[in-house]
This record gives C-alpha cells, sequence and structure tokens, in this order.
C-alpha cells in the first residue's frame, strides 16, 4: 500500500484478531505487520457508545505507534455490543457467556466497531454499527455453544463469523462489522488519508 505521491507505507494492525487479520488480507492489504496493545483496556463510562469504541481504538493505536516509526500508517479497532444500552464485553467465565446469550436470545442488538488510524501528525476515527437479530436460543443450545470455548474472547460471547452464525436471523448494516472491522469504512477513511487502496 502506498501514498498517492507514490511513498510505500509500512503498514501496522493495532491487534491480534485472526479475523481482523483475515479482513484485510481480503480487502488485499497482505503486507502489513501485527503489533497488538497489550494495554489493559478500560471501559469509559457516560460516552455513547461510538465514542467509547472509538476512544478505546484510538488509545490502541497511540499504544501501539509508540513503538513504531514516525511514518508508520497504524490501524486499530474496537468492537463492543450493546443491548438495551447496556454493554455487553468479552465473557470473564462460562457462566458470564451463558447469561449473555440467553440476554440476546430473541432480541435484536446493535454492534458498534470504531476505527483508528494514525499517520504521521494525521488521526482519523470512525465508527459502525450494525444491528443483529438473534432466533430464540434454547438453554441446552447455549451450553453446548458455550463448551465449544468460541464465545469465550468474543464481544457478546458469539462469533458471527462461526458456529454463533446459527443463532443470526439476520442483519441490518455492514457483516464485517459484526467479525469486527467495517472493512468499507476502513476504505474509506485510508483514501481520506490519501492513502492509495
Amino acid at each position: 500500500m502506498k501514498l498517492k505521491n507514490d511513498k510505500q507505507l509500512k503498514i501496522i494492525l493495532a491487534s491480534g484478531s485472526p479475523r481482523r487479520k483475515e479482513l484485510l488480507k481480503m480487502i488485499e492489504i497482505k503486507d502489513f505487520a501485527v503489533i497488538p496493545d497489550e494495554t489493559e483496556e478500560i471501559f469509559a463510562l457516560g460516552l455513547t457508545p461510538e465514542q467509547s469504541v472509538c476512544k478505546t481504538a484510538l488509545q490502541k493505536a497511540k499504544n501501539v505507534s509508540k513503538l513504531c516509526n514516525p511514518d508508520d500508517l497504524i490501524i486499530a479497532a474496537d468492537t463492543e455490543v450493546y443491548l438495551d444500552g447496556q454493554h455487553f464485553g468479552k465473557p470473564t467465565d462460562a457462566q458470564d457467556a451463558e447469561d449473555m446469550l440467553k440476554r440476546l436470545s430473541g432480541r435484536c442488538h446493535t454492534v458498534y466497531t470504531g476505527l483508528a488510524i494514525i499517520l504521521g501528525d494525521d488521526i482519523i476515527t470512525g465508527a459502525e454499527s450494525t444491528a443483529v437479530y438473534f432466533r430464540e436460543l434454547s438453554d441446552k443450545e447455549i451450553t453446548n455453544y458455550v463448551k465449544t470455548g468460541e464465545p469465550m474472547d468474543k464481544a457478546g460471547a458469539y462469533g458471527v463469523q462461526g458456529m454463533g452464525s446459527v443463532f443470526i436471523e439476520r442483519l441490518e448494516g455492514d457483516f464485517f462489522n459484526v467479525m469486527g472491522l467495517p472493512v468499507c469504512r476502513l476504505t474509506i477513511m485510508l483514501r481520506n488519508l490519501g492513502v492509495d487502496i
């Protein structure tokens, strides 16, 4: 990837998420380094969901930028699930995962992903939201799903790209946003920075 003036860019993905790596490659961004932000995420109260995901994504990007060269392009993201205004993070244990899924069962929730890009002195952020409709889930389905381990590292305790997909009746919005990286919005943001993609 390069700027419109043909200057080559070193791209850094500030995330260890296999799904985000896969999605970058899908949109032909293949040559990038992965430097996850290892600092503990702190959920800020009093923000809208869009503000919250953008703030966390920006903090990740800034933390990782300290480990990079000043002219590297840093991409960071944060995904959160909300139901009735309540934030659903990654489950703390199997019981927490089951409780989340029981609350999501038969309901519509919203997945928000914040993006932050740093390129030199330029910093931009943006957020995407997707409505996700779950069918009614039985207790047995939930217990069996949690036993697979899939929910444990995912906001809202499910993976749209895995076995959790069978719970979803429909989506309104960007499917890839629910995976953790809204590639359409990311592409627009990169182009706004003058990146040739």
